[in-house]
């Protein structure tokens, strides 16, 4: 959940540090910090705040030249945000220093060992234990003081260290968070994700768990723990730096949501020959699918695909329950794991409680090379790009859309749909984008909803049938980027509680599109105008009858309500992203959260 940068090269290493967090800052924002080594000393410059705040202390304080260095952007986890629990954290002796993502589980055991064998504690955080730990192991190699050190780590960490005494040297290490190692003409980087290296690289190694990588201006090294060597083998990066780049919108958010008609062409133009690679044994007997946040949400809409043209019975569970119970899941069970980032760390713990008892294992993933993709029988990729708002918007849709063509690839295996029916629903698919593109034009008129609603205390969100997940998805986004407390709810479960809580001062956002069940969702409505509750309604162009309930209408195209989550996903992350705004909310870096949740 944190960013890292690291550099050895021929350039000035710290406005290259510097940029690299810019952008990672979607990883962390809590706080920040830079560090160097030049003249035999490690100097460090680390602040509370957001990159704009390190900027600041470092032209006031500026660093010398130097061509290595490690960076960090913070997301708190042990101690609270301020300029001593910001990374990086050093040794009693101030020649080691470290920078950390993830948790480091028996930290407080650890911490009392050193404590007792004379090492001195400055802040709250666990990450200084590794800076310690390194310390003493250290004999004057720091790749051996940094592999012993791990072996007595417990948890999760991706980490940068680099030593006063050997200055031309950075050590990195990785098991269950994210790291890479770049190359460039200038030099070799490390990071937490490619978008921090991509203006400089195109060539990248994925870190696998307990690798130790040796950047220095001779080349990388990488080996295990045990300090075996590893062959270095580079991929290439297939993104381009413009992708992670704003294009001229005010928000990362509002540009991926306008980015999402792009994003289903390019997935559907390669998905209907993907997905007939689809490897699903002809003795499974259920799926479930493992996820969490907005990603659990498709997974509740793939339920409904899955189930309605397979005829399988599919189950969703969010990854952190599902980790912690006795599963029913076996060699006939498919488990399907969607993941934006591939790194979620209570999904990869519900993969591999799955892959003990013999589960196959089929993700739905954004990021190529992640722990996911590896840890997977089957990848298909959403081929989003990267997504740096925090709040995911295209990678959404993208699972959606994955989770359409595997129920029609599954449909049309089991022979559940006719020849006819797969036919149509593909041409429906296929239409989707250009849809979504008119979806797109309504902003303004979701504006001036906006400006009219921003100032309501709570929001309430309902939709039925296959657009009940969409409800929560609309929650979801709107309590993340505006802080506003908002509940999605089944509306046929309306009466059953929630009621109680509508009046004058809450707005009620109620999916009413073209459906099977829409005359039970108009019912829904009237309980709630019956009962001054501010109502907004997402309904079907065309529909004339629903004016009659509320003026404050978003309009989408008419659809078949089986694919009308792809469309009603847009006005609900418009609305919440204009609500924010007006809210004057940081919108791609809201309080409290971060892109990629790697600890649990």
């Amino acid at each position: 959940m944190c960013g890292i940068v690291g550099y050895v090269g021929t350039d000035s290493a710290v406005p290259v540090l510097l940029s690299g967090l810019r952008r990672l800052e979607y990883r962390g924002y809590d706080s920040a910090g830079v560090a160097v080594v030049c003249e035999g000393r490690v100097l460090t410059r680390k602040t509370r705040g957001k990159i704009q705040d390190l900027e600041r202390l470092i032209s006031k304080k500026p660093l010398p030249e130097t061509r290595m260095g490690i960076a960090h952007t913070r997301w708190a986890t042990h101690g609270v945000p301020n300029d001593v629990n910001a990374h990086p954290h050093a040794s009693c002796d101030k020649k080691i220093t470290v920078v950390h993502n993830g948790i480091i589980e028996n930290y407080l055991k650890l911490k009392a060992l050193l404590i007792r064998q004379g090492h001195r504690f400055v802040s709250q955080t666990d990450t200084e234990v590794l800076a310690h730990l390194i310390e003493k192991y250290y004999k004057g190699n720091l790749e051996d003081a940094v592999a012993r050190s791990l072996k007595d780590v417990e948890g999760s960490f991706a980490l940068a260290a680099i030593s006063s005494d050997e200055p031309h040297k950075v050590v990195c290490s990785r098991k269950d968070s994210p790291l890479i190692i770049a190359q460039g003409p200038g030099g070799f980087f490390i990071a937490s994700d490619v978008p921090a290296v991509l203006e400089h690289c195109r060539k990248v190694v994925y870190l696998k768990d307990n690798q130790i990588a040796v950047l220095s201006p001779e080349g990388l090294e990488l080996c295990d723990l045990d300090r075996k060597k590893i062959c270095v083998k580079f991929d290439m990066i297939t993104m381009d730096a413009e992708s992670a780049q704003k294009g001229g919108y005010p928000h990362f958010m509002l540009k991926e949501i306008h980015e999402q008609p792009r994003v289903l062409r390019k997935l559907l133009s390669a998905g209907q020959k993907d997905i007939r690679r689809f490897e699903c044994p002809s003795g499974i007997r259920q799926i479930v699918i493992v996820a969490c946040g907005t990603a659990y949400h498709a997974g509740l809409v793939g339920k409904y695909a899955i189930e309605s043209l397979a005829r399988l019975p599919v189950f969703v569970d969010l990854s952190s329950e599902f980790r912690y119970r006795n599963p029913l899941v076996d060699e006939h069970t498919l488990v399907i794991a969607v993941s934006q980032s591939g790194e979620t760390a209570d999904t990869l713990a519900a993969v591999r409680e799955a892959k003990k008892r013999g589960a196959r294992i089929v993700s739905i993933c954004n990021v190529v090379g992640s722990s996911l993709t590896r840890e997977s029988d089957q990848v298909f990729y959403t081929l989003a790009g990267p997504e740096i708002g925090v709040a995911s918007t295209k990678a959404y849709t993208a699972q959606l859309a994955v989770f359409y063509m595997l129920a029609l690839e599954l449909a049309s295996r089991r022979k559940s749909i006719s020849s006819k029916d797969y036919k149509s629903y593909w041409r429906q698919l296929e239409d989707i984008p250009r849809l979504q593109e008119q979806v797109l034009r309504s902003r303004p008129a979701i504006q001036k909803i906006a400006s009219r609603h921003h100032h309501f205390g709570s929001f309430l969100f309902l939709g039925r049938h296959i657009n009940y997940p969409s409800a929560l998805e609309g929650a979801l986004k709107l309590k993340e980027i505006s802080y506003i407390p908002a509940e999605g709810y089944a509306a046929g479960e309306m009466k059953h509680g929630p009621i109680a809580l509508i009046d004058e001062y809450r707005a009620v956002v109620c999916v009413a599109v073209h459906s099977v069940i829409y005359d039970k969702m108009v019912s829904n409505i009237q309980e709630i105008k019956a009962r001054s509750g501010k109502l907004i309604a997402i309904a079907s162009k065309g529909d004339k009858a629903i004016r009659m309930h509320t003026q404050e209408l978003i309009l989408v195209p008419k659809i078949d309500e089986f694919f009308s989550p792809l469309l009603v996903a847009l006005p609900l992350q418009i609305l919440a992203y204009d609500i924010a705004v007006f809210r004057g909310c940081h919108v791609d870096q809201p309080r409290n959260l971060a892109k990629s949740v790697t600890v649990e």
